[in-house]
């Protein structure tokens, strides 16, 4: 077994919780999953970046997908994922989803979830892109996330989980023999704890979300910096398919040199007939696929894209005036005062809107229990690789991917539970603070890092651009390496050096993939690549990190995952393909 030995520079913990299970994040997947593993009696810690209802979840508008209505099935679900993911999904994990998916969303209204019914008091259900049913359960319009989330954070109270908010985690605890024994977190404010401590813990769950934050402009919250794959890859995990991000094709556009969390503009939208136009009121997406707005996300931010470039414009409109006021006020509440807080009227305008960095189909790589290549280490939701969204995840499956995975997490760690096997594990030592081994970016870089994404890693990429966005991540990496090495130099540990240093490691990650996977699928658009290959790229590029911080890259035989089962050092896994570099490299060929 691997282990890096890769933690942040930060104090040694001074306090300390023992737990059987610790969740990281207060989403759906990781709420659900803290619930499930408490039902079954073990004592669950919940370690959250900030207020449990303050992730991702709940700024999720359109919905859940599930097959619900009368005549859909989960194989029509299944048929319009494996579609949308073009060619990489884990057809058995799509199978889980789908088929697990419906009694999944039963459970989450059972647990306390109101979704907007019709008049027979059924579940009202919308289409959105790629969908060929009505499978979109929604609620308050088009505040579906806020609902869940509200729904879960409430049931986790109820049941006096322990919870520790505002804390950033920083690294996975490991023991002698590499098996995850909890994680050691930094507490921000005032509190029961505060400052650097530790959840001992034998089974860890990362449910952190995404990694947004490393472009300029995203639909993602602040806290969205890639903590939990950035963690992964420091504790020896693989993670996979980082390069596909997927950009959603309508936020609200503020300007080119808006920065941070965008508006959404759902999909929903979309799927209750509005129209995307350009400037001349023409419909841009009519014959370019059979569901015109509603084709799959990455095509419709391609032709967003597309139009852009052919009028040199720096966004489109999504029209829906022909809604009128009362459907916007009852349907989507929530996207029409956003508009409306920036100046826009989507009752009587079109509203502008561009593609922006919105959700990563990749990320730490699980089985279809969530186990990572970490012994006792599970990831599911966002921070996740199960398999499920290939190379563009199918609108709406996010949330019932966090519900579904996260219910198998708990079963798994149940059942370890049962079987007598899972001990208390000691922790390996830290490093105390003053020798740090590694070094942390000066907060400053995040700015940089961002910039170098959105321009060379963003909706279009190519050899020239992506080698740049290398090149300007690789001085930054060099630059702190260096200053440590030749003076000892380093950033003070603190939030936002710690986030900096994250974002840069899955930002390497990210352009590694992108650099190596030579072909456009879902949403990876290489400009100088623009087909599709099959023959050379059905297949998944998985990266660990090295302990001197460099990365190991490979690419899988095929579109299966091999098995979660860590290799011996020096050896190559059975059924992978080592990628050396520098390039040229050889293709690689089918198998």
């Amino acid at each position: 077994m691997t282990v890096t030995g890769i933690r942040l520079h930060a104090p040694a913990p001074g306090w300390s919780l023992d737990a059987d299970v610790v969740v990281v994040g207060s989403g759906v997947a990781g709420l659900t999953a803290a619930l499930r593993c408490d039902a079954a009696g073990l004592r669950t810690v919940v370690v959250t970046k900030a207020r449990l209802d303050d992730g991702s979840t709940r700024w999720a508008q359109g919905g859940i997908a599930a097959a619900l209505g009368e005549g859909d099935t989960p194989e029509q679900h299944l048929d319009d994922t494996l579609v949308a993911g073009a060619g990489l999904c884990d057809e058995e994990a799509v199978r889980i989803l789908v088929t697990e998916g419906p009694d999944a969303v039963r459970r989450l209204i059972d647990t306390g979830a109101h979704f907007d019914t019709d008049e027979a008091g059924g579940i009202q259900l919308t289409r959105e892109g790629g969908h060929h049913r009505r499978r979109i359960a929604h609620a308050g319009g088009d505040a579906t996330g806020a609902e869940i989330s509200r729904a879960l954070v409430d049931a986790v109270r109820a049941r006096g989980l322990r919870t520790v908010e505002n804390a950033l985690v920083l690294d996975l605890l490991t023991d002698a023999d590499g098996r995850a024994a909890g994680v050691s977190l930094h507490v921000m404010g005032e509190g029961q704890h505060d400052g650097v401590g530790a959840v001992h813990a034998p089974a860890v769950v990362l449910a952190t979300g995404g990694m947004g934050q490393v472009f300029s402009a995203t639909t993602n919250p602040s806290v969205s910096t890639g903590d939990g794959v950035a963690l992964a890859l420091r504790a020896g995990a693989e993670v996979s398919d980082l390069e596909f991000v997927q950009f959603h094709p309508t936020v609200l556009f503020l300007g080119a040199d808006a920065e941070g969390q965008q508006p959404l503009v759902s999909e929903a939208v979309r799927g209750e007939g509005a129209h995307l136009v350009d400037a001349d009121g023409v419909r841009f997406m009519a014959g370019q696929h059979e569901l015109a707005e509603l084709a799959p996300r990455d095509i419709v931010a391609k032709g967003i894209m597309r139009r852009m470039q052919e009028q040199g414009a720096e966004h489109m409109y999504l029209d829906a005036r022909h809604f009128g006021a009362e459907m916007w006020e009852h349907r989507f509440p929530t996207i029409l005062a956003a508009c409306r807080a920036h100046g826009i009227d989507p009752v009587t305008d079109p509203v502008p809107v561009a593609p922006a960095a919105h959700y990563a189909s990749g990320g730490v790589r699980t089985d279809h229990h969530g186990r990572t290549t970490v012994p006792g280490l599970y990831a599911c939701g966002e921070v996740a690789c199960t398999g499920v969204h290939g190379a563009n995840r199918l609108a709406s499956n996010s949330l019932l991917e966090g519900l579904v995975y996260a219910e198998r997490i708990a079963a798994d760690i149940a059942a370890r539970h049962a079987d007598d096997g899972l001990h208390a594990r000691v922790p390996a030592p830290v490093a105390p603070a003053q020798k740090p081994a590694h070094p942390l970016l000066a907060p400053e870089a995040r700015l940089a890092i961002q910039r170098t994404m959105t321009e060379g890693a963003g909706v279009l990429r190519s050899a020239a651009s992506l080698e740049k966005a290398a090149e300007r991540l690789d001085r930054l990496h060099a630059e702190a390496r260096d200053a440590l090495a030749e003076h000892g130099k380093t950033a003070e540990p603190g939030v936002d050096a710690w986030e900096a240093t994250n974002l840069l490691c899955v930002a390497r990650v990210l352009v590694a993939a992108a650099r190596l996977r030579e072909e456009t699928r879902g949403c990876h658009w290489r400009e100088d690549h623009a087909d599709r290959d099959d023959a050379g790229w059905r297949r998944h590029v998985v990266v660990r990190l090295n302990p001197d911080r460099t990365l190991a890259v490979r690419t899988t035989d095929t579109a299966d995952f091999p098995p979660t089962v860590l290799r011996a050092p020096g050896t190559d896994r059975a059924g992978e393909t080592p990628v050396r570099r520098p390039e040229p490299r050889p293709r690689p060929q089918e198998q």
